[in-house]
This record gives structure tokens, C-alpha cells and sequence, in this order.
């Protein structure tokens, strides 16, 4: 069973979910939209309370609801109650709420969003331009990123083929490219630019993102051509990658005699302009 995991809104609160593929269609959390139609201090109480009270109905809801393991605030992954969009309908009408309305047609907006999207990924990265472009970013740096989106899925998709495992091992190997380049983990990057949750690739510089692009394609080239197998085979292309980077950042420093690598970030930018 493959998914797709992403973040959803409403109005603010997150609703964890994921798209599966096989079955088009996507499954979101009982309990995340609970707390927000209920604002209940303790959603789970409440879906197990009226789970019993369903099941007692003779509700299909509450019998057929799948399972699957999600993130929780605590960064553990826990398994969870989830519904598909005709299920979490039905568990809205079951619950008193002044936010069941307009829920319902974020619910079926969003859902149509997404599958439009599925069918035809262009929309999807149209989706995305906008949203830098709305929250400040200039158009030529939105393109740069949307082109490091996709370098960064070839990176990937190479390296799930050599066997390497999303996740920890991923990070792994992420760190080994920007020390290579950047002579610093991500972490110790993200804590040079002082963000805390803010994703690091949308606070580089138009240089810094150039440089982590090319240390990442070149990776994935020399990963096709060299066929490594496993992490540890994978983790000295990585490098190998990143350096080739790290020369180029290097050579640029001489010739303009200015640092790349930047304390700058899009947060304290657009803070400073207001």
C-alpha cells in the first residue's frame, strides 16, 4: 500500500492524512478533525466515547474505520484511527457543531484539489508557485526552488533503488551532501540561519540554493553511474556529490571574494522590509 503523507488545514489546525494510491482516495484522522469541530480537550476520549455510542447504532463508521501509523506532537509515529472522505462525512453529521458546515466544504474542496492534482501534477506545482509568490518570495527564486523540488525527488527515487530507507537514512545522507558543500550538517545549518521549525531549503539564498541543487544532482549522477548498494556504499558518493559542490563554492569565494554561505534568512528578510 503506497501513501502520500502531507499536512492539511482548517483554519489553522492540522489534520494529518495520507493518499492512497492504490485506491485513490485519501484517509485523514478521526481524532484531528474531532478536535477541531469539538474543540474538546481530549479528542481521543471523545472518539472513543462516541465510537461505542456509533457501534451501539449499529454504525458502519465505527466498525470499518481503518488504522494507520501517524505522526504525533511528541514526533512519534502511533497507529490512528482514519476515515476516507465519505466516512468522515458521515462521522461529521454525527457530531454536534457550528463548524460542520463550512468543514464539509473545505472537506470536499480540498479532496477535489487533490485528485485533480494526482491526475494532472502541473496543477500541483502551479499550486505551489503561488503559495511562495503569496508569501513573499520572488518569482525568479520560487522557479529556483520548484527545480530543487525536483532535483531533490531524483535524489530520492535514486536512492530508494540502491536500497537506502526513507527516513533516518535519508537524513544520513542528506547531512553527508551539505557537509561536503557547506562544511555543516542540517541542523548545524538550519541553527547558523537561526530557524527553528521553518524548512531550510525555503530560507537559502538564491547561491546557496544553486549550490545545494548541483551537490544533489551530481549525486544522483554519480549514484546511476557507480550503482551503490545499501547506505554505507551510498553515504561516500554523498560526499563525493557534495564536494564537487564544495570545489564550486570554493572557486566562486575566490573570484568574487565574498562568503556564500549566509546567516540570511526569508523570515528576518521580509521582517526587516516590513
Amino acid at each position: 500500500m503506497k501513501m502520500k503523507m502531507k499536512k492539511f488545514t482548517f483554519k489553522g489546525k492540522s489534520i494529518r492524512h495520507a493518499w492512497i494510491s492504490e485506491n485513490e482516495e485519501w484517509l485523514l484522522s478521526i481524532v484531528d478533525i474531532i478536535a477541531i469541530l469539538t474543540d474538546s480537550p481530549n479528542p481521543r476520549k471523545y472518539w472513543s466515547v462516541l465510537k461505542t455510542r456509533l457501534k451501539q447504532e449499529g454504525s458502519q463508521l465505527a466498525t470499518n474505520c481503518s488504522q494507520l501509523k501517524l505522526k504525533a506532537s511528541d514526533g512519534k509515529h502511533y497507529l490512528t484511527d482514519v476515515g476516507t472522505t465519505k466516512q468522515i462525512l458521515r462521522l461529521v453529521q454525527s457530531i454536534p457543531s457550528k463548524k460542520a458546515e463550512p468543514f464539509k466544504l473545505w472537506l470536499a474542496e480540498v479532496g477535489n484539489e487533490r485528485i485533480n492534482e494526482t491526475a494532472d501534477p502541473e496543477l500541483a506545482i502551479n499550486r505551489a508557485l503561488r503559495t511562495y509568490l503569496e508569501k513573499g518570495y520572488s518569482k525568479e527564486w520560487v522557479n529556483q526552488r520548484l527545480k530543487s523540488i525536483e532535483i531533490r525527488k531524483d535524489l530520492t527515487n535514486e536512492w530508494e533503488k540502491r536500497g537506502v530507507k526513507e527516513g533516518k537514512e535519508f537524513a544520513v545522507l542528506t547531512d553527508e551532501i551539505s557537509k561536503a558543500w557547506s562544511e555543516m550538517t542540517t541542523k548545524e545549518y538550519k541553527n547558523f540561519k537561526n530557524l527553528k521549525k521553518e524548512n531550510l531549503r525555503d530560507n537559502l539564498t538564491n547561491m546557496e540554493l544553486v549550490l545545494n541543487m548541483l551537490a544533489e544532482a551530481t549525486t544522483t549522477e554519480i549514484s546511476k553511474n557507480k550503482l551503490p548498494e545499501g547506505l554505507e556504499e551510498s553515504k561516500v558518493i554523498a560526499k563525493e556529490g557534495g564536494t564537487i559542490a564544495g570545489n564550486a563554492k570554493k572557486e566562486i569565494e575566490k573570484k568574487t571574494g565574498k562568503k556564500i554561505i549566509s546567516r540570511d534568512n526569508f523570515t528576518e528578510k521580509k521582517l526587516r522590509l516590513k
